[in-house]
């Protein structure tokens, strides 16, 4: 007898649907795993036998076969531990065999029989829903596989004991809830930053047209604490964009007791980070800090001390919105619409342009620095804002600052304009300025006589790149849309521009 159980491989964030064959047949006894199974698969013979002795079944004095088919496809991961146990326990007669064919299985199992939490659930249960099937995975992932949708049907057992007497109808094991995150209370806020006006404004920019920004400036300046309080003034996900993001984060494991949060991604990796890390790659290709950040920010603190070619591979997501992971036996996409955040000191010293120093190694120190930074990388970055050392009067004698809340409450409207326009013209999928088209910005950006003169002049004197020329556009509009101003004129032109610019600090980097 074959008895047959579905489950799931993942590649990428998509499920592959994986058909698990356990056949019981007089031979010589012992278990077999086939259909490329990874070292983990192939361990899971182990666990599987122990789970069923400590749950109270005895394996057959009989040959075993566990099938994973499509043969061809690799399987990787613990989550196929369960889907063989279920599947043996149906070829026993343990359990009915055609109460398992509803279902997609999913679970790792511990040497007690208890069913342990696996990554990829949320995947996993969108993948079986569009199988038109259930999902049966670990109690602990049940909250994040219930954000699946309502009519998923979802069975979360602590152990398989208690799997058997559900279908056995001595036990009822009920439908998980969706869990959500509590969110932190006491976020950074915009008020605490003494002085930076400019720097303020910036970021107010940025975060209203999802726009890459880079602060230059010396140590101390408050660069890092400007980009940490970006979160405070970025819109919550809409429900589309979090169910992306839980999905990429289910997959590397990161959504703790499966609850999922609407706050944005913020991803801060080191700079000694690789380029696996950041862009995604490595033995079972997950996903990198890059696709951690979808639909939030990425911030790169010291900008120029990561690796340069590690720097250089995040020009492709920055452009197209996804990694592509590409080995010699297949090929991995990872969604990566990030927005980029980046602070740096003009140079080795940090103080390459502050009044009253004067750099022993001269130019050379600010251009063999900026420099690690590739021109193609910095043409794809629309912000560039000059970050000063605070003065000691904004220490001693602050002025009033606005809070993120007052921020957050602008930068809500400007979203909402971008968003109803877009939809407007047919293109629901855009949410924000930065990630529409050329073509679409020309149409929804087209400045008036005098702007369109200062813009002609500006791409002359400065050799604009075409990708400039766009960029400064969708800077324009972002800033038109916070006065909500119905077309970009000449003073939101200027200061595009002027954030296009660089100032005296990346005069070499330009």
């Amino acid at each position: 007898m074959v008895a047959r159980v579905r489950t799931i491989a993942f590649q990428g964030i998509e499920g592959v649907p994986v058909d698990v064959q356990v056949m019981v047949a007089p031979g010589k006894v012992g278990m077999q795993i086939v259909g490329l199974p990874d070292k983990a698969v192939a361990e899971s013979r182990e666990r599987v036998q122990a789970a069923l002795h400590a749950s109270g079944l005895a394996m057959p004095a009989k040959r075993v076969t566990v099938n994973l088919a499509p043969a061809d496809l690799p399987k990787e991961g613990s989550h196929f531990d369960l889907p063989i146990a279920l599947g043996l326990m149906a070829a026993l007669g343990a359990i009915p065999a055609d109460a398992l064919s509803a279902y997609v299985v999913i679970g790792e199992l511990s040497l007690d029989g208890t069913v342990a939490p696996v990554a990829g659930a949320l995947p996993a249960a969108i993948g079986a829903n569009a199988l038109g099937l259930g999902l049966i995975c670990p109690a602990a992932c049940g909250p994040e596989a219930a954000w699946a949708g309502a009519e998923v049907d979802i069975l979360a057992p602590r152990s398989l004991i208690a799997l058997a007497n559900h279908f056995r109808g001595t036990q009822v094991l009920s439908r998980p809830e969706p869990a959500t995150r509590a969110l932190a209370a006491n976020l950074p806020d915009l008020a605490e930053i003494k002085g930076q006006e400019s720097a303020k404004r910036a970021l107010e920019v940025a975060a209203a047209g999802n726009h890459n920004l880079l602060m230059v400036g010396p140590p101390g300046s408050g660069k890092s604490m400007l980009a940490a309080r970006l979160p405070s003034i970025l819109p919550p996900l809409a429900p589309a964009e979090l169910l992306e993001v839980s999905m990429i984060h289910s997959i590397a494991g990161a959504l703790p007791g499966g609850k999922l949060s609407d706050r944005r991604p913020f991803r801060t990796p080191h700079h000694s980070a690789t380029m696996a890390a950041l862009v995604g790659g490595g033995l079972r290709a997950r996903p990198g800090e890059a696709s951690l950040a979808h639909h939030g920010v990425l911030f790169l603190d010291e900008f120029p001390e990561f690796s340069p070619q590690v720097l250089d591979a995040l020009r492709q997501p920055l452009e197209t919105s996804e990694c592509i992971i590409a080995r010699a036996n297949h090929r991995v996409s990872y969604p990566a619409a990030i927005q980029l955040v980046a602070a740096m000191n003009p140079c080795r010293c940090g103080m390459a342009g502050e009044p009253g120093h004067v750099c022993t190694r001269g130019q050379r120190c600010a251009a063999d620095y900026q420099a690690r930074i590739s021109a193609p990388l910095m043409d794809r970055i629309d912000i560039r804002v000059d970050v000063p050392a605070v003065a000691a009067a904004d220490l001693l004698r602050p002025r009033p600052a606005e809070t993120s809340a007052t921020v957050a409450a602008r930068v809500a409207r400007a979203r909402a304009l971008q968003t109803d326009r877009f939809l407007r013209l047919g293109f629901p999928g855009v949410t924000s300025n930065a990630r529409c088209s050329t073509a679409l910005v020309e149409q929804i950006a087209e400045p008036d006589a005098g702007g369109l003169q200062l813009l002609r002049d500006a791409a002359e004197r400065m050799k604009f790149s075409a990708r400039a020329y766009h960029r400064v556009l969708k800077v324009a509009r972002t800033l038109a849309d916070l006065d909500e101003a119905p077309h970009v004129g000449r003073v939101h032109l200027a200061e595009a521009i002027a954030y296009r610019v660089a100032g005296d600090r990346l005069s070499s980097a330009a």
